[in-house]
């Protein structure tokens, strides 16, 4: 994924089951207040998530995201955030993925849960 590598995201694991990541926290990728822009958390949610979708697709068939909802619960002022994703629901038309992030303290800063359509061959 071309934009989630010059973004910043890292992949460090992909399966499945779970794929998981992070991205450091850089000014440039801040809203006021050295706070971490909700775009770059939702960036990362959807990049991840859709590997993950990606992982569960059938033979020959692609995705593509059609709703995400993500819900923000604290800020991020440093460090990084690590994100796990991982499938609620592996169907024949859509695929459900939920994405956990957290900060380096391990407390959740925002849940994001996404609908991928199976675009079969």
């Amino acid at each position: 994924m071309p934009f989630a590598g010059q973004f910043g995201v890292e992949l460090i694991e992909a399966t499945k089951d779970e794929v998981r990541g992070r991205l450091a926290w850089s000014p440039e990728r801040c809203t006021s207040g050295g706070v971490l822009h909700g775009g770059a958390l939702m960036a990362m949610a959807d990049s991840l998530g859709a590997i993950c979708a990606v992982l569960n697709l059938p033979e020959g068939a692609s995705t593509a995201t059609i709703e995400s909802k993500t819900n923000f619960f604290r800020a991020v002022r440093g460090g990084h955030v690590a994100s796990v994703s991982r499938p609620l629901h592996v169907g024949g038309r859509t695929i459900v993925v939920q994405t956990d992030l957290s900060d380096d303290a391990g407390k959740r800063v925002a849940q994001v849960t996404q609908t991928q359509a199976v675009l079969l061959p």
